[in-house]
């Protein structure tokens, strides 16, 4: 079967891919189509470390196609959105609700593919960018069948990931301000849940003022090119910031652009040896810079909640698509999510 393999120095779509049956517990998936997002990219620059050779791709959505013993909730034939959280639903984290804390799930990279007679690693325990996968159970969500595929794809990274950050991890409150740093798939994701939350003022910042159409189209009530003018709209700062660019300079940004009781939520990935700065006399007037995981998500609800707010016209996903295509033309999709002005290049299969 085809998929996108990267092997330390090249990524490559290749036809010889080989993934076992699942397993007690565990799902097989046709995937129907995969959004491609700068974590995908990390890896293969080598922003975020990870064993090679390895599938790329962890935002996808399919069709069940075999289920392991055990498996209840789903069954062939079922359209699913896939996360990229395998967590044990066992341990203190998983029992409190915060799967994303869960150490069973995370850096236990598996090898469920195969070339030849070479085992091949499997990314953030989803690897979407093949055309079957298997992951656990609990990975797989099962949507409404009238979401196209194509959008349902971004809910199980993006939106999770973004969307999670505003209601779950910041709880961002009515009448809020938010600031949201870079308008890619992840910050378009928190403006829109800035706007289902109900702040009052949602600043978007981005570099590429062509953002600035779809930034408000997911509910910014301003749109800068720069940082600089954030003050001159709040004056006194704001609520809370959103880094979702993953520079050390713009982290400090984020804080220095706080309010008082302000919170800083760093989203975006720098290089894993990044180290950022700020003055510690600005967090004393209880401002708080916090980490997110994956949106703080608990998939099995989140994803659940999403799709049915899609349904109902209050969450945007289609206009998340900004381009499309086939795997195959995998570097031409690539060349569009490095240039920066698309919000998610689809794969489909």
């Amino acid at each position: 079967m085809r998929g996108v393999v990267f092997d330390g120095s090249r990524v490559r779509v290749v036809d010889d891919l080989a993934v076992r049956e699942p397993g007690p517990g565990e799902v097989l998936v046709a995937v129907a189509a995969a959004g491609l997002c700068h974590s995908d990219l990390s890896v293969v620059d080598g922003t975020i470390p990870f064993p090679v050779p390895v599938v790329l791709g962890h935002e996808g959505a399919g069709i069940v196609e075999a289920v392991g013993a055990g498996v209840t909730h789903v069954v062939p034939g079922d359209h699913v959105a896939l996360s990229t959280l395998a967590p044990c639903g066992t341990c203190a984290e998983c029992d409190r609700g915060r799967p994303t804390m869960c150490r069973q799930a995370i850096g236990r990279p598996g090898r469920p593919f195969t070339r030849g007679a070479d085992p091949v690693y499997q990314f953030a325990a989803n690897s979407a960018f093949a055309e079957r996968t298997v992951v656990k159970a609990v990975q797989a969500v099962r949507i409404p069948e009238d979401i196209p595929l194509t959008s349902a794809a971004l809910i199980g990274c993006a939106v999770l990931t973004g969307v999670g950050a505003v209601l779950n991890r910041a709880r961002v409150d009515r009448g809020d301000s938010v600031v949201v740093i870079g308008a890619g798939g992840v910050g378009l994701n928190v403006i829109q849940g800035a706007r289902l939350a109900g702040a009052l003022d949602i600043v978007a910042v981005d570099a590429c003022a062509a953002k600035e159409a779809v930034a408000r189209r997911f509910g910014a009530t301003e749109f800068l090119t720069s940082a600089d003018g954030v003050r001159d709209l709040l004056p006194t700062g704001a609520d809370h910031v959103f880094e979702c660019v993953g520079r050390a300079e713009l982290i400090r940004r984020a804080v220095d652009l706080l309010d008082r009781h302000g919170q800083a939520v760093l989203l975006g990935v720098p290089p894993a040896a990044a180290e950022a700065s700020f003055l510690v006399s600005s967090l004393y007037l209880d401002k708080s810079i916090l980490g997110c995981r994956y949106g703080s998500a608990r998939p099995q609800r989140d994803i659940a909640l999403y799709a049915e707010l899609y349904r109902r016209g209050r969450l945007l996903l289609d206009e998340l698509v900004t381009a499309v295509y086939a795997v195959e033309d995998f570097e031409k999709a690539r060349a569009e999510a490095e240039s920066g002005r698309v919000a998610r290049a689809v794969l489909t299969f």
